[in-house]
């Protein structure tokens, strides 16, 4: 028989592991592992809104920004439940903002900043920049010092909203 050409020995090569592979995927399954019970959350973690006289009584864990929105945005809900909009955002909203919060080590704000304010709605402007420094003080965030963190503002024409981080959806 002759040699076999550099074709026909990768064509050889790679019929052997299409049949190496069947043959490994024929044996049974390992048996199931046991289920691993969810840790509980750890009491640092933000579930509500506790506010304290010189700073937040309750620590956010959070490692980095994007993950403090939940906390900041849990808080804000928390403190704001009457006025969260139930259900799917309608497809027009009144406003949409997007606002970076920063907040000091003790939950403090201490800086808001707009990278996109709805213009066309002064009163909604006015009335984020309220509702978020009366929620002060938020959740400190133990991990990192202090954060600045950003959120989108939902809003609906009767004066309810919703956040990007929570939201319910739009339709």
């Amino acid at each position: 028989m002759s040699e076999p050409t550099p074709r026909r020995f990768w064509l050889l090569a790679l019929a052997s592991a299409g049949v190496a592979a069947l043959v490994s995927a024929c044996k049974t399954p390992p048996e199931p592992a046991a289920p691993v019970a969810q840790p509980e959350p750890a009491p640092s973690e933000v579930t509500g809104p506790v506010a304290g006289p010189s700073g937040s009584a309750r620590n956010s864990a959070a490692p980095t920004p994007r993950l403090y929105r939940e906390s900041g945005a849990t808080h804000l809900y928390g403190l704001n439940a009457h006025r969260i909009y139930k259900g799917r955002m309608p497809p027009l909203l009144y406003a949409v903002g997007v606002i970076n919060v920063e907040i000091n080590q003790v939950g403090i704000v201490t800086k808001l900043d707009w990278m996109r304010a709805p213009r066309h709605a002064p009163e909604v402007v006015a009335e984020i920049e309220r509702t978020i420094k009366a929620a002060s003080p938020f959740p400190a965030p133990v991990r990192m010092g202090k954060v600045v963190y950003t959120d989108t503002w939902l809003w609906h024409k009767s004066g309810k909203f919703q956040l990007d981080t929570l939201t319910e959806g739009q339709n």
